[in-house]
């Protein structure tokens, strides 16, 4: 048995440590990961993946930790990934060391895992949606994604979530301001967390008003929740609105739906990248992007014939697959 085989084994069996070595070989694109997912794809489709986003400061963060607390309580074993910003210098997690899910420390059936999201498009990465594979392979019933809250690129994250919270604190125009941006297209649910605080009420009015405005097909209107995750209200009524939209989501067909259109953008995103190294590679073999920008500069060439050039042999290796 190859090591590969070996470590699927060891993860399908429950054991932890497998876990946390499949995550840090996807995570670091170690050589064998492919096979590595490819190999757990047939054991995935069975956890329930909720993301959960918001601008900073908003207390996503305690959000997360009571979610879990209650989903132990109910019986629910937990995933946490919590994409951090990437480190400008190293590409790793800056937030990596921060400490988290108090509530449930010690508790093997939470298994955290904070990953950076190496400057990908809404802070979340391809490996972040791997990471979430090996968890519904290890056979997490709920798998929670919390992302950096960056803006209107956390759209990206309706491609790994089949329910997407957006955390709003209260009074806050400049939050209100970035969900008319473009992230309120996203939200399946928007929570006003710290909702003991001044401003709440005007909050949950502006989102509602926002919502029932908002031009959308779904027959899902979303709901408008209120929390202090610090102390834990408002917590099992969220997480019920969760679990409605889910059952939504079955009912309704859009589950399946939603996993096609998930399943078509990543088949593009890996071909983008594969592609993406084949032509590096004859970039290379062609004496590299300086000479040929030199051939540009010279008048010598031009920008649509140096790509031409370039695609050449790629093409020809088509054209003779498919002749």
């Amino acid at each position: 048995m190859n090591a590969t085989a070996s470590l699927v084994d060891d993860l399908l069996a429950g054991k932890h440590r497998a876990l946390a070595r499949t995550i840090t070989k996807i995570e670091n694109r170690s050589p064998g990961y492919r096979e590595l997912i490819s190999q757990l794809h047939a054991h995935t489709g069975d956890a329930e993946v909720i993301g959960i986003t918001g601008s900073p400061g908003a207390g996503k963060s305690t959000l997360v930790d009571q979610m879990a607390k209650v989903y132990r309580d109910q019986g629910d074993t937990v995933g946490v990934i919590a994409v951090d910003p990437s480190s400008p210098y190293t590409g790793g997690s800056v937030l990596g060391d921060r400490i988290r899910m108090a509530s449930t420390v010690g508790d093997m059936d939470v298994f955290f895992r904070s990953m950076s999201a190496r400057g990908s498009l809404g802070g979340l990465s391809t490996a972040t949606a791997d990471a979430v594979k090996a968890l519904d392979a290890f056979g997490k019933d709920k798998i929670i994604i919390e992302t950096v809250g960056a803006g209107q690129n956390e759209i990206d994250i309706v491609r790994t979530a089949d329910t997407v919270a957006v955390l709003v604190p209260p009074a806050s125009g400049d939050d209100i301001q970035m969900l008319k941006a473009g992230i309120l297209e996203i939200g399946d649910v928007f929570v006003v967390n710290k909702a003991d605080l001044d401003g709440a009420d005007r909050t949950v009015q502006e989102l509602k008003e926002m919502i029932h405005m908002r031009d959308s097909d779904d027959e899902w209107e979303p709901l408008v929740v209120e929390t202090v995750a610090k102390t834990g209200e408002g917590i099992e009524e969220f997480l019920s609105v969760l679990e409605d939209h889910y059952e939504h989501l079955e009912t309704s067909g859009l589950l399946d739906e939603k996993a096609r259109t998930r399943y078509a953008e990543e088949i593009r995103a890996l071909l983008r990248a594969d592609m993406g190294t084949l032509i590096a590679g004859e970039i290379a073999e062609q004496g590299g992007i300086d000479s040929l920008v030199d051939e540009v500069v010279a008048r010598e060439a031009d920008p649509y014939t140096i790509a031409d050039r370039i695609m050449e042999p790629i093409e020809d290796c088509s054209s003779r697959r498919q002749s």
